[in-house]
């Protein structure tokens, strides 16, 4: 039976939980990962109103954006929102799992979506991360160096950029003396022994550890296998917040604006002053982004789109190129269907598959802010 950690573990693929931030709230949030899934309802917010709709179509597992427990909780009384959401999920068996900004970090999240709604061209991550990757360094004998790389690789180890089965490699000489307690693959116990070995050097990224150090225990023949894990300072060019990229054909401002009313139906765009003859380079991040602005200008973008920029924000801009609010809600809204597109495609993978009728995609609008 299909289990809500089949699910989640699925969705991790996709943007590991060590993308999120620090300061988010992220994972199973309520619930039982080994509770047997009747159905997933995506959402963009979990509300008590999200809930309802999960009851509805009797999903037991709801997969929501945005954490509806962000800052702790204290009391379950049900005097606001947050704790009417999750009274009713318990009380109804409904499992929630939130990933927010582990999502809004991944190549092929919340940004990348609305890059392809737009039809960007080119795509590249606006604001690359430091500390996701690690190296490891370890030292084989010369006869099973190639197996261990091997493994090193299928487990995700050695990629760089466009470039897979990547690492560094030197031969050299080992040396060890064994204990009484210690069962040598090579020489005798109580004996000091010097053996040709190889130096095996490979970068991964820090979500993929266990799996990288369970491949080389499993392939490596030594009883006690050295190896080395520093953290690395390398900027990770697929991870992290934003997308760039360029339209097929420079529209003028308007035109642009336009289409991108019709796009994510719009009904206002705040914007700062019409500073370009036309639009090419198009940054965007969903959500709220008012700390890409720097880094969108140095990219040189036309325009950056984004959400919850401040009256003074707007300044920043400085001529230099057209910072456009569409909206929080506005901006991350298909990433429901991003979700759900995703699960659909994955649910083969699930053992037995949960029918694919069964990852729904909520109807109910959460957005908190309307327009007169």
């Amino acid at each position: 039976m299909t289990k809500v950690k089949h699910i989640t573990a699925q969705i991790e693929e996709l943007c590991p939980l060590t993308y999120a931030e620090d300061f988010d709230n992220v994972g199973l949030l309520v619930g039982d990962d080994m509770q047997t899934v009747t159905g997933v309802l995506v959402a963009l917010d979990c509300l008590e109103s999200t809930v309802d709709e999960a009851i509805e179509h009797q999903c037991n597992l709801i997969v929501s954006f945005h954490p509806i427990i962000f800052k702790g909780l204290k009391k379950l009384n049900g005097k606001n929102y947050v704790e009417r959401a999750v009274i009713k999920a318990i009380k109804n068996d409904i499992a929630i799992y939130a990933m927010h900004t582990a999502l809004d970090n991944s190549f092929k999240g919340v940004s990348a979506k609305m890059g392809e709604m737009l039809d960007l061209q080119n795509t590249q991550v606006l604001m690359p991360q430091k500390g996701h990757l690690r190296k490891l360094t370890t030292y084989a004998p010369e006869n099973a160096a190639e197996e261990i790389r091997t493994a090193l690789f299928e487990a995700g180890a050695g990629h760089i950029g466009n470039y897979s089965h990547c690492s560094f490699n030197l031969q050299g000489e080992g040396t060890y003396l064994g204990n009484e307690h210690s069962e040598p693959a090579i020489g005798d116990k109580g004996k000091l022994e010097t053996v040709g070995e190889n130096f095996i050097s490979v970068i991964f990224e820090k979500h993929l550890e266990p799996k990288i150090l369970q491949a080389l225990d499993d392939t490596h023949p030594y009883d006690e296998v050295a190896y080395d894990i520093v953290g690395l300072e390398n900027v990770h060019d697929r991870i992290g917040m934003g997308v760039i990229g360029e339209l097929k054909q420079a529209l003028s401002p308007h035109n642009f604006f336009e289409s991108l009313k019709r796009t994510f139906d719009l009904k206002t765009i705040r914007h700062s002053e019409i500073s370009k003859t036309e639009i090419k380079k198009v940054a965007v991040l969903g959500g709220s982004g008012s700390f890409a602005i720097e880094q969108a200008i140095n990219s040189g973008a036309d325009i950056y789109i984004t959400a919850d920029l401040k009256y003074h924000d707007f300044y920043r801009a400085e001529g230099k190129l057209i910072l456009a609010d569409i909206g929080h809600y506005e901006s991350e809204q298909f990433t429901k269907n991003l979700l759900v597109e995703y699960l659909t495609k994955k649910i083969t993978n699930f053992a037995p598959a949960l029918p694919k009728s069964r990852i729904i995609l909520a109807k109910n609008n959460t957005n908190p802010i309307n327009y007169f």
